[in-house]
Formats: C-alpha cells, structure tokens, sequence
C-alpha cells in the first residue's frame, strides 16, 4: 500500500524523543535502525544503549506519541531489537562531539 506519509516528517518527529540521561534525541544517538510508512501505519524498528535500559518503556513510549502527531499516521508497529548490538559508532557525528567523543 502506498503511503501519503512524509517519511522526513517521521524523521523530525522522532528527533522530538531525547534519551533522558544522555539530552540526545534517538535520531542522533542512532537508536533508529527501521522507520517506514505503510498507508496510514508507521513501522519502527529500534534499539537502546543497552539491554538493561531503564528507560526503554519510556523513550519508546515518547517515540510511539510523537509519530502519531504526524499527519496521515494513525498507527504505529514499534519493535525494540538488539541485533545488531548498538554502539557509539552509530551515532552522528553532533552526538559525538556533544559526548567528547571522537
């Protein structure tokens, strides 16, 4: 099914989503390995810092409010995956420096 979807609008929405601890959004951090429309379904697939993040419930939870104020979306398939493993290389290169890490 073709999308009427912005698919940058997701993007930007998803960048409203900071990781409480680090003040980074999930976009940049590099927590988002999947995000597509499907007509008015929005699936994501993402990660965390770690498997033992306490805040996994409510980053995804923030994640999943904000790509339902876009428009045309009206449902969306949020999975947490773990492979591959995340680590900072994944992150862009802003992250990094607001980090120190090189």
């Amino acid at each position: 099914m073709e999308s009427c979807i912005d698919v940058n609008s997701l993007w930007e929405a998803l960048k409203m989503v900071y990781d409480p601890e680090l003040q980074i959004d999930i976009v940049n951090l590099g927590l988002v390995y999947r995000l597509e429309a499907d007509g008015t379904t929005v699936n994501l697939d993402m990660t965390m810092t770690s498997i033992g993040c306490p805040l996994t419930e409510q980053i995804a939870f923030n994640a999943q409010n904000e790509l339902l104020k876009v428009k045309g979306v009206e449902k969306v398939n949020l999975n947490i995956v773990w492979s591959p493993p995340w680590s900072p290389d994944k992150m862009s290169e802003e992250a990094k420096a607001m980090l120190g890490i090189f």
